[in-house]
């Protein structure tokens, strides 16, 4: 059954929501946040909503960086943390400021999340929190002549220790610091902390939490702005291969630091077998819970593999090509079909499926005893038109069709004969139809014929 929207805008947020309360119930989420949201105003809007998701059931592991905090300590002991090709050079002083602002942060996050008062977004809830020595870690050692002293790298997570505290219900709380079998302390940063507890627990999200608006399209790939739009913020990437990432960051000389460790650790975790790895900008204090709450979500989303498919259609799919086909048929521009109909014929359709929703179809028809076919029920939901789904999945048939030996394309269409007719379609006469085509076109309806040519690929 395809829902309806209400007059009632929560109660629509609400049951949209309900698939993902659902997916989420007892999945793992590695969130990484930089030291920058420890000294923000709206720590505690944040702490609301990892409160939330506990709630919701998801297991989370909280990383967080303290780079502002070891530099202000720093800066009043004059004394500053020495950066070399990219990387930060822990010396004695610096460690011991990466001990105490990592001690603070900690403290205050557990206060933050132990807030029960009555009228708050926490009334009622009791988190139980852990910490602990769940990070090994090895110096960087010297590189190129540097040596980095202190700075290390993750060796290995504590897995069975810290998957025991996620067991028990806890919120893991993991700072940017590891430890050696010899009794050394190392500054890590929060992105490899996050990405190699991701790893070890084989999270379902890795989500990197990063200061601005996230990752934003490159000018030459965002829309092209009309003069009403132009002082708005740049539009955010929503997908990214996480096999792009290496020619991204060689494009792109304006992503910060912080955002390119993001980026880095993601990748990485994707290689590893993590599914998805979410970049959301902290600028919107709304946007951790629209990311993981609505389809189209808030920020970027990695994944090893392309995470919008074009397929062929199963019979799972039918409720959702019909709710695409019902407003065309409504609309008198489509054939009503029934459910039992698109079973007979599902073995021609293609859909494109995003994030488990089918926002676009359309099925071919080879006719038996000539070299054409019939391309029909070509539909994409109306919030994902105008982005190019509709000409991928025109090429996506042509090239179904050419498979199939096939010359010509026709359409029957009473409605959108200028969209066939902007990619190669041209007027035909019922005619120029297969003979057994003709018997059972509808002179009632009176639609038209659009027929195109399919040249052989190079």
């Amino acid at each position: 059954m395809v829902s309806r929207t209400t007059t009632d805008p929560f109660l629509d947020w609400f049951r949209h929501c309900t698939p993902y309360i659902h997916a989420h119930r007892g999945r793992t989420f590695v969130i990484a946040v930089g030291g920058e949201a420890l000294d923000d105003a709206r720590l505690p809007e944040l702490v609301h909503d990892i409160a939330l998701l506990h709630g919701l059931g998801i297991r989370l592991v909280i990383v967080h960086g303290a780079r502002p905090q070891i530099e202000h300590r720093l800066a009043e002991r004059d004394a500053a943390l020495q950066v070399i090709n990219g990387l930060r050079v822990t010396d004695d002083a610096a460690l011991a400021c990466v001990k105490e602002a990592a001690g603070t942060a900690r403290v205050e996050i557990e206060a933050l999340l132990s807030l029960g008062l009555a009228n708050s977004p926490m009334a009622g809830v009791r988190i139980p929190v852990a910490s602990g020595n769940f990070v090994f870690a090895r110096p960087l050692g010297v590189l190129n002549g540097i040596d980095y002293k202190h700075t290390g790298a993750v060796r290995r997570i504590d897995r069975a220790s810290l998957g025991q505290r996620l067991d028990d219900g806890a919120v893991a709380l993991m700072p940017p610091i590891g430890y050696s079998p010899t009794g050394e302390v190392f500054n890590l940063t929060a992105a490899d902390v996050a990405r190699a507890a991701a790893i070890a627990l084989q999270a379902d999200k890795l989500i990197f939490l990063v200061e601005g608006g996230g990752l934003s399209e490159a000018p030459s790939q965002a829309p092209r702005q009309t003069p009403s739009d132009a002082d708005q913020a740049p539009r955010v990437r929503s997908h990214l291969l996480g096999a792009e990432v290496a020619d991204l960051l060689a494009q792109r000389g304006d992503l910060g630091e912080d955002l390119a460790q993001a980026l880095r650790a993601g990748a990485e975790a994707c290689e590893h077998g993590i599914a998805r790895v979410h970049i959301v900008g902290r600028d919107d204090p709304a946007a951790l819970l629209r990311e993981l709450f609505t389809r189209d979500g808030a920020g970027t989303l990695m994944t090893g593999e392309p995470y919008e498919h074009l397929r062929p259609a199963r019979s799972s799919d039918i409720p959702g090509i019909r709710g695409l086909l019902e407003p065309m048929e409504r609309a008198g521009i489509l054939v009503p079909r029934t459910a039992e109909e698109l079973e007979l014929v599902i073995d021609r359709f293609q859909v494109t499926e995003l994030d488990g929703t089918i926002i676009a179809c359309a099925s071919l028809s080879a006719c038996p005893r000539a070299p054409i076919g019939e391309l029909a029920c070509v539909a994409v939901h109306p919030r994902y038109r105008a982005q190019g789904r509709g000409d991928r999945l025109l090429a996506h048939m042509e090239a179904q069709a050419r498979a199939l030996g096939l010359e010509r394309l026709f359409v029957l269409t009473t409605q959108t004969a200028h969209w066939f007719r902007e990619r190669g379609f041209l007027p035909g006469d019922v005619d120029d139809l297969p003979e057994e085509r003709r018997r059972l076109y509808n002179n009632a309806r009176n639609s038209q014929v659009y027929i195109k040519p399919l040249h052989r690929q190079p």
